[in-house]
């Protein structure tokens, strides 16, 4: 009985750091995902998807089901490991465990889906934004749920949205 309070409260501890690191689990519907993926952004061989907080990796999978190379980072070890296991025979998905705040995006990146809690939305824009500006290079950024506020959508579809970071030049950045 005691194990079995130590193993509540170790999960306990591991979701609920997580949560204060970015957004809480919420499984992904497959139909909504696939079809953001075809009809708000047409994802194909050529993009390089990276899911922040890819939870149980769903994102991966639909990503690498279209041909894109996919790319997860998750914090969670208990959600690193589930989509790991998912993934394991899918060559174009990779499972990171790391903090995406504490990680540069790959250089190849095309595209980012996030989830995110309302309250991490002007974090998430400045180091989107952040990381444009590092890559030198346009960013497409799909995200569910919820809007970047002050950014111009570029289309949407229900609760996903499309956003385009463009990189900051010198001479065009804004005081």
């Amino acid at each position: 009985m005691i194990w079995a309070g130590a193993i509540v409260l170790a999960l306990v501890i591991i979701f609920g750091f997580s949560v204060f690191r970015g957004s809480p689990y919420l499984p992904s519907h497959k139909l909504d995902v696939r079809k953001s993926f075809i009809d708000l952004y047409h994802l194909d061989k050529k993009d390089v998807l990276v899911d922040i907080g890819s939870g149980d990796g769903v994102i991966l999978r639909e990503a690498t089901r279209l041909g894109a190379h996919a790319v997860g980072y998750e914090i969670n070890p208990i959600l690193f490991l589930v989509s790991w296991f998912l993934s394991r025979n899918d060559k174009k998905a990779n499972v990171v465990f790391a903090d995406f705040w504490m990680s540069n995006l790959p250089h190849d990146v095309t595209v980012v889906y996030v989830f995110s809690a309302s309250r991490d939305i002007k974090k998430i824009i400045k180091r989107l934004q952040n990381e444009a500006d590092r890559l030198g290079r346009s960013i497409s950024v799909i995200s569910y749920g919820a809007r970047f506020n002050g950014m111009k959508e570029v289309n949407s579809i229900g609760a996903h949205h499309l956003y385009t970071f463009h990189p900051l030049q010198s001479d065009k950045a804004q005081v």
